[in-house]
């Protein structure tokens, strides 16, 4: 091999070698995004004697923090039913855009439990790989299975955003125990999603390191998001489910929520397509018709199949 030919493919290799160690430092800071602080007091919306909860993931080795809010401890009639908020992205329980407080005092208003939780990796829980839907499933069964133990006698809905949006479509269109799910911006599928929006998130050329990305971290970081697929679950769920999108949202377009909803299909399923709200930002827009909506749709739908999801313990 001529000198040439040596020195080209030296070359050749290191530029190899550079865009791996840049695409796989790039993942590791995408599955280690920093965690924000909890720093909201609940009693600042009206949401008074919270109790602080701590509950194992179904992955055991892994604890998750919140607050769980109770309708009769708040002065409100108790309908029986138990909310499980699922946050976004590099957020906490507080989802502090929205903020998510603010949502669940209005709901704790019309009777609801509602319990607030950090994902893995998230506001007080156990720190760990954040993976955009995949081990967070393990997470949020974790906290069924803590509602479930705790009031038995409950019906439970799941109310997610963004990323806790198509967590809840995973986890809440196969687990019996979820009556009906509220899905605010989730993604269709996050291969789909990262193929097409990850130069938004590394700044990095589309070429070549988005190949390098989901090519490596499966095998680096043993988590794939080719598994994480919430069209193939909403499609067989037999349960109501509300999508909620903003049409200004940027981030995760609302095309995602209009091809999911198509796939739904229990006949109570709705789409509610919010004109100019971006991502997640639809309460924040308008609260009380949001909370009004969501809570019509809850009542028909948890109504409607709850009875049949407190006693089975699916995936225990």
């Amino acid at each position: 091999m001529s000198t040439v030919l040596i020195i080209v493919a030296s070359l050749l290799l290191l530029g190899i070698l550079a865009a791996s160690a840049v695409a796989l430092h790039v993942t590791w800071r995408l599955t280690h995004p920093v965690r924000k602080p909890i720093d909201m007091n609940p009693e600042d919306f009206g949401l008074v004697a919270a109790e602080a909860v701590v509950f194992p993931s179904r992955e055991t080795t892994i604890s998750l923090s919140g607050w769980y809010h109770s309708a009769a401890r708040n002065g409100r009639t108790p309908n029986g039913r138990t909310l499980i908020f699922a946050h976004g992205y590099s957020q906490n329980r507080q989802e502090p855009h929205l903020p998510a407080l603010a949502l669940a005092s209005k709901l704790v208003q019309a009777g609801y439990d509602v319990l607030m939780f950090d994902f893995r990796n998230s506001g007080e829980s156990t720190p760990a790989l954040t993976t955009i839907g995949l081990r967070e499933q393990h997470d949020l069964l974790g906290a069924i299975d803590f509602v479930a133990a705790k009031h038995p006698e409950q019906t439970i809905g799941l109310v997610g955003f963004s990323m806790g949006a198509a967590t809840s479509l995973l986890v809440g269109g196969r687990d019996e125990r979820i009556a009906a799910v509220v899905a605010d911006s989730p993604f269709y599928s996050l291969s789909e999603y990262l193929e097409e929006n990850l130069p938004q998130w590394t700044g990095l050329p589309r070429f070549p390191f988005n190949w390098l990305i989901l090519t490596l971290s499966p095998v680096f970081l043993r988590a794939n998001p080719r598994h994480v697929k919430p069209f193939e679950i909403v499609r067989q769920a037999k349960k109501p489910i509300l999508f909620i999108h903003g049409t200004g949202d940027h981030t995760v377009p609302a095309e995602n929520s209009k091809r999911l909803h198509a796939l739904a299909e229990d006949e109570d399923s709705q789409i509610w397509l919010v004109p100019h709200a971006g991502h997640v930002r639809s309460f924040a827009l308008i609260p009380d018709e949001y909370a009004e909506r969501v809570i019509a749709f809850l009542e028909r739908g948890m109504a409607k199949t709850g009875q049949s999801g407190k006693a089975s313990i699916l995936g225990k």
